[in-house]
């Protein structure tokens, strides 16, 4: 079965002054989520999650992807991007994960944007009015440290204890003031290859 959706919700910010000075360019950031019903609620503990990812996944990339693509405008508009997903708390973390860590689900929001990097995530389990954060970051540089960013927000209503709440995040631009530089010049004051990936 397709996805059991209770609502979406369009998360949109646009940030016009940063530490007390205006930014040159406005950054935008966007949020797209829905909340649904867990596909394994009230089945105890279940072994494969297989036939759940394949029956909700793809669905939500595609719809959440479109939402984020309609709001900017344009899959080449995205510079920052990542992904989230919290479950309700009958729910498992494995659940959340099961959602958004499938290709079945990310490749339809990287193949649209025209991304290299992997999707930054993160997922958690809470109640209604959880914390629901988006870490973004270069949709093709991992090491532009100007779009290390999170959209953070909260549903009141959601996750209920049986439900998730799955969501996609963009940002056009990066923060306003970016001053800390990026790792490459890190890594060479530090002697390390630029490819390490141990080095953040």
């Amino acid at each position: 079965m397709p996805a059991e959706i209770r609502k979406t919700l369009l998360h949109v910010e646009e940030t016009f002054i940063e530490g007390g000075k205006g930014a040159e360019t406005p950054l935008l950031m966007v949020a797209a989520c829905a909340v649904i019903t867990n596909p394994w609620a009230e089945q105890g503990f279940v072994e494969d999650l297989r036939p759940g990812i394949l029956d909700v996944a793809p669905g939500l990339g595609e719809l959440l992807t479109g939402m984020i693509i309609d709001t900017v405008g344009s899959g080449e508009r995205v510079e920052g991007y990542g992904k989230s997903a919290v479950v309700g708390l009958d729910g498992e973390v494995e659940h959340a994960s099961a959602i958004i860590h499938t290709l079945r689900f990310g490749n339809f929001y990287r193949e649209a944007v025209g991304a290299k990097s992997y999707l930054s995530f993160c997922n958690t389990r809470g109640p209604a009015n959880a914390p629901v954060m988006i870490p973004l970051m270069d949709k093709n540089d991992a090491g532009r440290r100007s779009h290390y960013l999170t959209i953070q927000y909260a549903i009141a209503d959601a996750p209920a204890a049986n439900e998730i709440v799955v969501a996609l995040g963009a940002s056009v631009g990066g923060r306003p003031h970016h001053r800390i530089g990026d790792r490459y010049q890190d890594l060479k004051e530090m002697g390390h290859d630029v490819d390490n990936p141990a080095a953040v």
